[in-house]
């Protein structure tokens, strides 16, 4: 406890003038008590549900809401645009880049005499790249896995393979597509 606190103020148990057990009302929007409405992503579809089922607590909380504006009168549109605390986020969209289609091929060295061969790109055609893995590790009989936005890792040196198994699966990618960058280091 803090130094000053009264004890009293911290009492457990009943209060007086209260009445038991409490009844909370829950938002048909968003399943939350209404006091938490504010707080949920989509607030205005609370407010609007509030104002056809509960019209009595829909003009407490806008008299509640009209005093913490403060001098303006008006909120912010900041206010309105920040996400306040909790609530889902706002998933941010993938950029589609306008880079050329092109998929790359090269091996890398792994340990002494062991190599693993890296493509890139191919999400560039729009290929699902954990398909395309599996798709590698069941031609190749070896381990394939997704490292990073577009690149796929296919342990062993497979690489003169590629350029013929690449274009017979994926008929969009055509033989003039494909790129060997020979031995890299990763």
């Amino acid at each position: 406890m803090a130094d000053g606190e009264d004890t009293a103020t911290l009492a457990a148990g009943p209060q007086p003038g209260v009445k038991y057990p409490l009844s909370v009302l829950y938002c048909g929007n968003c399943s939350m008590p209404i006091e938490y409405c504010e707080y949920y992503p989509e607030y205005e579809k609370c407010k609007h549900w509030l104002e056809k089922n509960l019209p009595a607590e829909f003009e407490k909380m806008v008299k509640l809401g009209e005093g913490d504006d403060g001098a303006d009168g008006g909120g912010n549109d900041d206010d309105k645009k920040r996400q306040k605390r909790g609530g889902k986020g706002m998933m941010k969209a993938k950029k589609k880049d306008d880079t050329p289609k092109q998929v790359t091929i090269s091996r890398a060295p792994r340990g002494k005499k062991k190599s693993v061969t890296v493509v890139t790109g191919l999400s560039t055609f729009d290929i699902d790249l954990k398909v395309a893995a599996k798709c590698f590790g069941t031609k190749f009989a070896c381990g394939s896995s997704v490292t990073g936005d577009d690149e796929i890792v296919i342990q062993g040196d497979v690489k003169d393979d590629l350029f013929d198994f690449i274009p017979e699966k994926w008929p969009e990618i055509d033989e003039d597509f494909i790129e060997d960058l020979g031995d890299l280091k990763r």
